[in-house]
């Protein structure tokens, strides 16, 4: 079998992320959020008593199958406090993410509606609709609740299968 290579780190680096703060601020302090994303392969191989060995490899040659653990860091990197603000990332096409994380709101519209994927509904072609499955989804978000104080850093992370 013949598998498909996908070069992840091009994806990587051509995806956008948003952080909104939810409390609109003065146009001279705007916040300055920096975000980073970093995307590992887990490979599972079996050590020499027969047992699996889980261990983490760059992610810049997937294929069908694999397993992917995406990590988001974000850090206020500005003068001010941020409070109630979103971390925002798009799903890359071909990824079904697992969507355990109950912090974790979904969108399958491009950002337009959030919500849990159990709350999401899809138009069909003959003019039903059905609910949204983990393959229909193009952006997760988390929402902070918190005050991130400048300097202060924090990360969330999910897990993907490659299709």
């Amino acid at each position: 079998m013949m598998r498909r290579i996908v070069p992840w780190l091009a994806l990587a680096a051509g995806m956008t992320a948003a952080i909104s703060p939810a409390l609109a601020q003065p146009a001279l302090s705007q916040p300055v959020m920096r975000l980073g994303t970093q995307m590992f392969v887990e490979r599972v191989s079996t050590d020499i008593n027969g047992r699996p060995r889980r261990t983490l490899a760059s992610a810049d040659r997937v294929g069908p199958g694999d397993a992917l653990i995406v990590i988001v860091h974000w850090r206020n990197e500005g003068p001010h406090p941020v409070r109630d603000f979103a971390v925002t990332r798009p799903v890359p096409r071909g990824v079904r993410p697992d969507l355990s994380d109950p912090t974790m709101q979904v969108s399958i519209d491009g950002g337009a509606h959030w919500g849990r994927i159990d709350q999401l509904w899809l138009p069909t072609p003959l003019g039903g609709v059905r609910r949204a499955v983990p393959e229909d989804v193009t952006h997760i978000r988390w929402q902070v609740q918190d005050m991130a104080q400048p300097g202060r850093a924090g990360r969330f992370s999910y897990r993907a299968i490659i299709r």
